[in-house]
């Protein structure tokens, strides 16, 4: 069984954090902990339709971002580790400087002590020398720096199919590196085009 901890922060492209966890329901063997920041709660409220509801029931756990005494808060309560989708500025500056204030802080704070994988989906751009100085650190930390990067190479053929097919194979690259399969990542192939 892989435990999975899911922050979703209040960057744009929420949606990409939610789908993200209806791909891990798929999987009987992965459980997942939801932790959303208040941004990311406002976020969904600008950008979706979705309910809290709905948000929280994608997850076989949701933790209050204030409960600093939840399990995933402990290095004790063993995880696979951690992916952060989308990963704010504030959220990486805090993450980068071990300040650790809320929970989504804190478990991606105990996956860098306890040498676990931290997935940081930065979402922000252009990025700015602090930006990318806090990227470097939390990469220097142990963090992998994942960005939403575009793929062209799948050569969608309508707009609402190639934001699903661009979500699709960025949740694929994430979940490679809890080495879990997805399904609907298309990884290159030269033959195809």
């Amino acid at each position: 069984m892989k435990r999975i901890i899911v922050g979703i922060s209040g960057a744009s492209g929420v949606i990409m954090g939610y789908r993200l966890l209806q791909a891990l329901q798929n999987f009987s063997d992965v459980e997942t902990h939801l932790i959303l920041t208040s941004g990311a709660i406002r976020t969904f409220e600008l950008e979706t339709d979705l309910t809290l509801n709905e948000i929280r029931s994608a997850a076989n756990f949701y933790h209050d971002e204030f409960d600093l005494a939840a399990t995933i808060s402990s290095g004790s309560f063993s995880t696979d580790g951690m992916i952060v989708l989308p990963c704010s500025m504030k959220t990486l500056a805090g993450i980068s400087s071990g300040f650790a204030e809320n929970l989504l802080l804190r478990a991606a704070d105990v996956c860098l002590k306890e040498r676990r994988k931290l997935i940081l989906v930065p979402r922000e751009t252009p990025l700015n020398r602090i930006h990318l100085e806090n990227l470097l650190r939390a990469h220097d930390a142990g963090a992998m720096i994942l960005p939403p990067v575009l793929t062209f190479y799948n050569r969608t053929k309508n707009d609402a199919e190639s934001l699903t097919d661009q979500i699709d194979h960025l949740i694929g690259k994430i979940l490679r590196q809890f080495e879990i399969d997805y399904e609907k990542f298309k990884p290159w192939n030269p033959t195809r085009i």
